[in-house]
């Protein structure tokens, strides 16, 4: 048994894990993966934070970021990152992250889209992949136990308290049971549903959601999910905010610059979608900052750019269009990281912390995960603090997943599950993406219902025990299944446009509308409503 059980190896949870072991706590660990797998490494650009107040201050930075959440978030929450984000920064500065240094040796910023000053940190443009190696770095040298490759099941909760977690080891293949007096949700969002039209990593697949959804957690605001500007044509690689912070231009077809690169992300995402949907190439032009300057600040764009794309983008133009990114809605929690389960905490992209609103700011991503990932950490630990002990036995739930991983193993495989997963991808892409109504909203919910009444059919052909990736895959799928319908649904209930959620029916913004969506489960069916910003 242990104190704390953190669900995720991202920045959030590593972050999590070393405020709550410096707390006095024994802490570990559970993740599908490895940290430096984890989505966190592909955030590049940077992290925000007024560190020098010369003509920015706590109150803009605030105001920024409640202005592009199109007022859906909490302004108390906002404040309390903002305010907090120097003493963040100035944290990760001395565990070792290598922020990059201006000739006065002070840690250096670049300004991002949405903002009217410049304020994002950065380490080059591997901002977020240093912060997880240096987090980790720090966690191993605090012993924190780290239980890789085990992908969550279920929740124990017992009196709407959580006991732990069932998870399946992937390399044994057996169901196991953790328990702990605290659990923290670190696992990352739920952008990965959009495949092959998305930035996320391929184990990127709303688990976390999926699970705490099924076991009574409470989700919110679903439906808004951030499509970023520019990612690599065909592949979907992203191309960094920190190229159009650096002075990176959009070109049309004709090469003539169409919109400010530096608005809102669903303001540019759209504009550039619309020109690809009447059939122009979009480009980022980088070729005016010069070799030098990208070697220096934006050295992973290039190698990308070159690797994926062929395209030296010092002397060419880079193809881009928008892909599925970010996700700002998640499992609903309140300033100090609690959701509606005792004992169960939330962070990162996993949680829907009244932050984002319906648009996330760039540079805010990292600033939030860090941040709250310390506030679940030592709330999680003091809480463990206050529990003596919880009985040590086999649960109800770990019997269940037993016998529904044996169940799975049942299935016919007469539907390529594969196939229909690729097909997930392209169905919400084109009917639940950057543009929605009702009638593609519906067909996208007819569709999933047409999908859910194969799994059956939909088995594993590799029918090993152990390492047997096909049924990983084929369990996330499922996560991916489960949560694209709380998409979907959530889209056709809020009729209006806002932020990333944008109709072509409803083009307005509703005050009507200017409320939180509220997700459960209730007798295995969603309940949808909406309340009051708090």
């Amino acid at each position: 048994m242990y104190d704390v059980l953190i669900i995720g190896s991202g920045a959030s949870g590593l972050t999590a894990a070393l405020n709550a072991k410096q707390n006095g706590s024994t802490v570990a660990i559970l993740s599908k993966t490895y940290p430096t797998h984890s989505q966190t490494v592909q955030a590049q650009g940077g992290i925000n934070a007024v560190l020098y107040e010369d003509d920015d201050s706590v109150d803009i930075h605030t105001n920024d970021t409640y202005k592009a959440s199109r007022g859906l978030a909490n302004k108390e929450n906002i404040n309390f990152m903002c305010k907090n984000a120097k003493d963040t920064i100035l944290w990760l500065d001395k565990i070792g992250v290598p922020f990059t240094k201006n000739d006065n040796s002070k840690i250096s910023q670049r300004k991002f889209g949405g903002t009217k000053k410049i304020r994002t940190c950065y380490s080059s443009d591997y901002t977020g992949l240093k912060i997880v190696h240096t987090l980790f770095d720090q966690c191993i040298k605090n012993d924190v136990e780290f239980i890789n490759e085990h992908i969550l099941l279920d929740l124990i909760i017992e009196d709407n308290i959580c006991l732990g977690v069932i998870a399946f080891d992937i390399i044994e293949g057996i169901v196991k049971e953790f328990r702990a007096k605290s659990t923290i949700l670190a696992s990352g969002g739920y952008a990965g549903i959009y495949t092959n039209f998305t930035t996320n990593s391929f184990s990127n697949t709303a688990d976390g959601l999926a699970i705490s959804l099924n076991s009574g957690v409470n989700l919110s605001n679903i439906e808004f999910v951030q499509f970023h500007p520019t990612a690599l044509v065909n592949s979907n690689i992203l191309v960094s905010e920190s190229a159009r912070g650096e002075g990176g231009y959009l070109l049309n077809q004709k090469q003539e610059r169409f919109i400010d690169e530096l608005k809102p992300r669903d303001e540019v995402a759209r504009a550039i979608y619309q020109k690809i949907k009447a059939n122009e190439k979009v480009y980022l032009d980088l070729r005016h900052l010069g070799l030098e300057k990208i070697n220096t600040v934006i050295p992973q764009e290039r190698r990308l750019a070159l690797e994926f794309s062929g395209v030296k983008i010092e002397e060419e133009l880079l193809p881009i269009n928008p892909a599925a990114h970010y996700s700002m809605g998640g499992v609903k929690t309140d300033i100090n990281s609690n959701t509606n389960i005792n004992s169960l905490y939330a962070c990162g992209e996993v949680a829907q912390t009244s932050i984002h609103g319906a648009n996330r700011l760039g540079g805010n991503s990292l600033l939030e995960i860090v941040t709250f990932g310390k506030v679940a950490g030592i709330n999680a630990s003091n809480n463990a603090q206050d529990i003596k002990s919880i009985l040590e036995k086999e649960s109800t739930e770990f019997y269940k997943q037993k016998e529904y991983i044996k169940e799975i193993y049942t299935y016919t495989n007469e539907i390529n599950f594969y196939k229909s997963k690729e097909y997930l991808g392209k169905l919400f892409f084109d009917n639940v993406g950057l543009f929605r109504n009702e009638e593609n909203l519906q067909f996208a919910i007819n569709e999933l219902e047409e999908i859910k009444s194969k799994i059956p059919k939909m088995g594993v052909l590799d029918k090993s025990i152990e390492y047997n990736k096909n049924l990983v895959e084929f369990l996330e799928f499922l996560n991916m299944i489960e949560i694209a319908e709380v998409i979907a649904k959530t889209a056709q209930n809020r009729k209006e446009s806002r932020g990333a959620h944008y109709r072509d029916d409803y083009p307005q913004e509703l005050k009507l509308y200017q409320k939180n969506s509220l997700i459960k489960k209730v007798n295995n069916k969603l309940v949808l409503s909406f309340e009051d910003v708090s």
